[in-house]
């Protein structure tokens, strides 16, 4: 795929980016990109009303890390360089006999646009098709939201169909899109 990828202690390293765990000191960061109306456009959680929402889910995300067997990943995207905190990346394992996962991920505004996302995406379905040895990973994303169908369309994935109004975001009930690649799709 030409990312080269390091895995240390469940950090990933590409040509650009670090992904690595969520650490206890993120929170301001991860409140930051949760609160951003341009992040959060298609978003079901909504803008967290204050700091301690946010701090509830990373205590999740924390207390998730812990678990054996390991059923969820986040990570914060990072400059490899500069060690900028770019957003967030997550994959989730579905049923453990079905080897699938679901990714998710979210992206500062600022970074937007430089293929960061994709090329993050790009790492982490390598991490799941080949150090997870999963068979399916999944993505959705609002009909709307042209930016992240871009990106799933750019690492291989491939649209299997729309649900309608499944999304609750803002009020309002919106399509959603469902993406799949499999392990042969990858490679």
């Amino acid at each position: 795929m030409g990312i080269q990828i390091k895995i240390f202690e469940m950090t990933l390293i590409t040509q650009r980016l670090t992904l690595r765990p969520v650490l206890v000191s993120d929170l301001n960061s991860i409140h930051e990109l949760h609160s951003l109306p341009e992040t959060n456009q298609y978003n079901t959680s909504g803008i967290p009303e204050n700091i301690s929402i946010t701090k509830n889910l990373l205590n999740t995300w924390l207390s998730d890390q812990q678990n054996t067997p390991r059923l969820s990943y986040v990570f914060c995207m990072e400059n490899e360089e500069t060690n900028q905190f770019m957003g967030l990346i997550g994959l989730k394992i579905g049923k453990p006999n079905y080897h699938s996962a679901e990714v998710w991920y979210k992206t500062h505004k600022h970074f937007w646009g430089n293929n960061y996302t994709t090329e993050a995406l790009k790492s982490i379905l390598d991490f799941a098709f080949t150090t997870l040895h999963l068979h399916r990973i999944e993505a959705g994303c609002a009909v709307e939201n042209q930016a992240s169908i871009r990106v799933l369309q750019k690492v291989g994935m491939t649209c299997e169909g729309r649900k309608r109004k499944i999304l609750p975001i803002r009020g309002e009930w919106v399509d959603n899109y469902f993406f799949a690649i499999l392990e042969e799709d990858f490679k």
